[in-house]
């Protein structure tokens, strides 16, 4: 047996993965158990729930690896500040001191971080490598293209490469501070959003504007080039040098000062996210397209944070020349973790590798399960009230019933998703049929902005009949957006055509209003035995009830909170909301049969998350 301890850490989504003999056993961020959402420390309970998943200790590891090199990333961050000397001394003082504690001591860390129990070879590989290994190596194909996009590595911000069997070869990359990332998340922070956390918001609040500014990006922030690549203007930018995104040439030029978080939005930042979206899939096409020339391949493998812009991936999928994409699902630095893992396998140990047609990432349910003993004891201890379903169908028929009667439900199965997204295990259901639906979850569940969209989940088999997606065309891991079908939508009336911005929410677009976009559009999770057993048994009752064969799937967690992770958490989450049941595995809560509920304090859970 050889086992393989992948670690992404110290700068956003910290987190570990398991490898043995080649399989992935398991995977997990940090924040789902430290309840940090985002958390960048060393992944001290990940990688305990990792050994635990295998049943093996650290001194059993045969090798460990990090998703990138601190060094070269080291040598960056000075190199930078000496172009820009003395400008940007403030911003390296305060970066320094987290170097000299611990970035540039990796080694010393990770074994003290696997309690001294490790004294064997630790790896490193260069961060663009770790997210190329994480988009092939899992993926059901031979061979592939492969593109990466994210912020920064170490010095590469993009990536272009190949990968046949065993192996992965990177042949072309964009430099720091030119980066497709960063210009993005520029935009995040003038609209008022968190860096790194908040980038899903502007794309989000995109389809709300126009893209009016598209052309002044162009014109003054890039200079794009047909293959993809691009250099910024950096007097328009401010994080090479200073504790800003933008600096005060770029307010200049959009005609304001960044706007403050939890302001007022209007329809300036709702055309600005407009038209950063435009240029950030014209820039992602290009760069796709130019992998494509290089005449390796039909098949595309994606990761690094960009990878996450559902809406450029669907234009990919339309739009590109690929015809096959596959997307790994934890496509930013957490999956890095898992990355370096495969890489040291498969390309430093020089193992096989046979693909799996279904992809070898079992659904990215990689994270904790718990047993019906374990929950039974949690739910007695806290007097809950609840009823046990044992019988699987009979459960998806009974909660199938619940969401038909619009109740919102949590709903918690099996093992933990890896990777951004609740894929039905750790989930908030609704039916999408409702009115209200989208309102009622944004409002009085999740406590986040009203312009928030919700996604569809829907039975694969039916995906055609409700998206413009292929008959039978899988979207297991919720990255694509589609326009819904035609033959979905509602007739509008002129004044509905009329709306602006955040009044365009008050019209029912299509027969699944809750989950269509003010654009028509969704971001699609298709739900099939192999990768969501369960969520599928769900929506086929529900289906087999209402004629609908799909609901509403958001993450089951509030605004700021990381996904729920054990039954504590669940139950913590359900009291403190206005969600109506919850199911962990067979066990089934109605809200108003909890002896506690009246007098849970909304205000006080809400309060223990910082604002993302």
């Amino acid at each position: 047996m050889t086992a393989i301890l992948g670690i992404s850490a110290f700068y956003h989504d910290s987190a570990a993965a398991l490898v043995v003999d080649g399989r992935i056993v398991a995977a997990a961020q940090e924040e789902r158990f430290s309840r940090r959402k985002h958390d960048y420390r060393f992944p001290q309970q990940a990688i305990e729930y990792c050994l635990q998943e295998a049943g093996i200790s650290a001194t059993e590891l045969d090798l460990v690896g990090f998703y990138d090199k601190p060094l070269l990333k080291f040598d960056r961050l000075l190199e930078t500040y000496l172009a820009y000397a003395p400008r940007g001394f403030r911003s390296f003082l305060q970066a320094l001191p987290l170097w000299v504690k611990q970035k540039l001591h990796l080694p010393r860390e990770i074994r003290r971080g696997l309690n001294g129990d490790y004294s064997r070879k630790i790896v490193f590989t260069e961060h663009h490598e770790s997210h190329a290994a994480s988009a092939f190596f899992p993926s059901p194909f031979e061979e592939a293209a492969i593109v990466t996009l994210d912020g920064v590595g170490e010095w590469a911000t993009a990536s272009i490469g190949h990968g046949q069997g065993n192996q992965i070869q990177l042949t072309h990359e964009m430099h720091f501070p030119h980066s497709i990332g960063l210009l993005y998340s520029a935009f995040t922070y003038y609209c008022g959003f968190r860096v790194n956390s908040g980038e899903y918001k502007l794309m989000g609040l995109a389809p709300y504007g126009e893209p009016r500014y598209a052309d002044l990006i162009l014109d003054h922030l890039l200079d794009l080039r047909e293959d993809g690549s691009f250099q910024l203007d950096m007097s328009y930018f401010n994080y090479c040098q200073g504790l800003t995104m933008t600096s005060r040439r770029f307010h200049d030029l959009f005609g304001s000062p960044p706007r403050k978080a939890e302001g007022a939005l209007t329809d300036r930042e709702m055309d600005i996210a407009a038209s950063i979206q435009q240029v950030t899939e014209e820039i992602m096409l290009r760069t796709i397209r130019t992998a494509h020339r290089q005449g390796k391949s039909e098949n595309l493998c994606l990761a690094g944070g960009v990878a996450l812009n559902c809406v450029g991936n669907g234009r990919i999928l339309r739009e590109s020349p690929f015809e096959n994409l596959w997307i790994q699902p934890a496509a930013g630095d957490a999956g890095g973790a898992l990355g370096v893992a495969l890489f040291a396998w498969h390309q430093l140990l020089g193992k096989p590798r046979t693909p799996n047609p279904d992809d070898s990432q079992t659904g990215s349910l990689l994270g904790p399960s718990f047993t019906t003993d374990q929950i039974r004891q949690y739910l007695d201890k806290q007097g809950a009230s609840y009823r046990l379903i044992e019988d699987r169908e009979q459960l998806a028929e009974h909660v199938a019933g619940l969401l038909a009667d619009q109740k919102v439900v949590g709903w918690m199965q099996g093992r933990m998703e890896f990777g951004p997204r609740a894929l039905g295990s750790r989930s908030i259901l609704g039916d999408a049929r409702s009115r209200e639906m989208q309102s009622v979850m944004n409002r009085k569940i999740k406590f986040r902005e009203s312009f928030r969209p919700f996604a569809p989940v829907i039975l694969a088999d039916h995906v055609h009949e409700f998206f413009e997606m292929d008959d039978g065309q899988l979207s297991p891991y919720m990255l694509l957006v589609a326009d819904v079908n035609s033959g979905q939508l509602s007739e509008l009336s002129d004044e509905d055509r009329q709306r602006r911005g955040v009044d365009k929410l008050k019209v029912s677009r299509s027969s699944v209003p809750a989950i269509t976009h003010v654009d028509n559009s969704a971001r699609v999770q298709t739900a099939d035995p192999v990768h969501a057993p369960e969520l599928h048994r769900l929506l086929q009752s529900f289906y087999q009830q209402t004629g609908c064969p799909l609901v509403v799937n958001t993450s089951f967690n509030i605004r700021g909170e990381p996904i729920v992770c054990t039954p504590e958490d669940a139950h913590r989450c359900f009291l403190a909301t206005n969600m109506d049941v919850l199911v962990i595995e067979g066990f089934v809560l109605l809200k108003d049969e909890q002896p506690d509920a009246a007098r849970h304090e909304i205000d006080a859970y809400i309060s223990q998350f910082p604002l993302d």
